[in-house]
């Protein structure tokens, strides 16, 4: 049993250290340098809770967390809907299952930035033209409002992460029993029936998972923003992350950028781990 432990913390100090060192220490550093004058380099002067103050009185910022937090709140619900969706698809027996599973989560496999670029061109260009092909006014001006901001980082969110999210809830459905599926079908319940008394009690936990990661995700999304609108028109399809980076490189504001994303954490810390803990106590209800 010792050499068992002493192997098991020699295998675990190189995490530890890791992520002491990147995450842990970077990130009690930036905790106290928030309440600072801090430029990068030195910090002159001991502001107390002044850059917290400001940050509340900004509307830049606060736009931006509620931009992110509508954001959040469609992505999460479409992500998870599209996941369980695609899941239900490729776990139906059909022989092109594994074909579809693969280009169900290609796009998860490309990088956001390329991404923001590919989904720009879409909906400027290719859009452009079925606007001018079709006469529908709708077709063009993508990406030159909020609204179609909003709505182009949403697509392109969902286009790259429900291949994803469907992965995990190909893990919960394909250990559903095959012997309450063939019992209810037995009894004469209907799809939907079985659906909502069996496979979605039995995946409950596979969407407290997936909530969890589609929701810190939504709110940290950061290139794909940058390489879709940039934060256009006037900043606002800003999320919260491009407007910490830009505090810190464009205004070289470090501390107060900091301060920023102190808040930021606390917000998606709380809203995460709170639906965490309704969601595994709703699984126990279920």
């Amino acid at each position: 049993m010792h050499n068992k432990s002493l192997a098991f913390w020699l295998f675990l100090t190189p995490v530890i250290l890791g992520l002491g060192v990147v995450v842990v220490i970077p990130f009690i550093y930036g905790f106290i340098y928030s309440f600072t004058d801090w430029n990068g380099l030195r910090a002159n002067e001991f502001l107390g809770l002044q850059n917290y103050i400001n940050l509340f009185q900004e509307a830049e910022f606060m736009n931006s967390i509620w931009f992110t937090t509508k954001f959040a709140f469609v992505a999460v619900v479409l992500l998870n809907v599209f996941g369980l969706g695609l899941a239900l698809i490729v776990t139906r027996n059909l022989k092109s299952s594994n074909l579809l599973r693969t280009i169900f989560f290609m796009p998860n496999l490309i990088g956001g930035l390329i991404l923001g670029f590919i989904w720009q061109f879409i909906f400027i260009s290719v859009f452009g033209d079925i606007g001018d092909l079709t006469g529908i006014e709708g077709f063009n001006g993508w990406l030159s409002t909020a609204n179609t901001g909003f709505w182009g980082i949403v697509i392109l969110t969902c286009w790259q992460m429900a291949g994803y999210i469907m992965i995990i809830y190909i893990a919960y459905l394909e250990n559903i029993p095959k012997d309450l599926i063939e019992a209810a079908k037995i009894d004469g319940a209907n799809g939907f029936q079985r659906f909502k008394n069996i496979t979605f009690p039995l995946v409950a936990p596979a969407f407290t998972i997936s909530m969890f990661l589609t929701l810190s995700m939504s709110f940290k999304i950061y290139d794909q923003n940058l390489s879709l609108t940039n934060g256009g028109p006037a900043n606002q399809t800003q999320m919260v992350a491009m407007e910490i980076v830009n505090t810190a490189f464009s205004d070289n504001d470090m501390a107060y950028a900091q301060a920023k994303a102190v808040i930021f954490f606390l917000i998606v810390s709380v809203v995460a781990l709170t639906q965490v803990y309704y969601n595994k106590k709703r699984e126990v209800e279920m």
